[in-house]
């Protein structure tokens, strides 16, 4: 497997998007009560097996809703607050949880594609290096913040998607941790 050759151990960074990725996005919705929030099957599994190989892992998260006023920010830190107890509760880690809760017509610097968010992770936890660190994500705005900062990009979907800004193509974040440790 060509990830293989990135040589990925301890001094590696993951960053991952949230919806799409962790947990299952809703329809023209956004996930604004921790009722509403669903890990995406194998992911549990998947963050225990990442812990095992990355040193540090982020999650990164455009988050608009809190921006248009249909949820607070204390609604979405309760969110995270108990995907947080849950990964951890069956063996998986995170590190950090950044959000951008500005609307996308205001291009803020923390909004994916741009790299606020990877800079105050890197402001926190000085050992990361954008050139060992991978973005996975489901859209396109966070392969661009993976090549915006320097980073290698998983793009997950149904299917394989050939775009320059994409390293590589996997099905779910499971997919992506089996590969990793074969």
């Amino acid at each position: 497997m060509i990830l293989k050759t990135l040589n990925i151990d301890k001094n590696w960074t993951l960053f991952l998007d949230r919806d799409g990725v962790i947990n299952k996005k809703l329809h023209n919705d956004y996930v604004k009560h921790w009722i509403e929030f669903e890990f995406i099957e194998g992911t549990l599994q998947a963050l225990k097996t990442v812990n095992s190989i990355f040193g540090k892992i982020v999650v990164v998260t455009n988050q608009q809703g809190i921006g248009k006023g249909i949820y607070r920010t204390e609604d979405l830190e309760i969110i995270h607050k108990n995907m947080l107890y849950e990964i951890h509760y069956f063996g998986g880690r995170i590190d950090g949880v950044y959000f951008s809760p500005h609307l996308a017509a205001q291009n803020h610097n923390t909004r994916k594609p741009n790299i606020g968010m990877a800079l105050h992770a890197q402001k926190n936890y000085p050992e990361i290096n954008f050139t060992k660190s991978i973005i996975v994500g489901d859209s396109i705005s966070d392969m661009e913040f993976g090549r915006n900062a320097g980073m290698k990009t998983v793009f997950i979907s149904d299917e394989n998607r050939n775009d320059e800004r994409i390293d590589f193509n996997f099905k779910s974040l499971l997919e992506f941790s089996e590969a990793l440790s074969c």
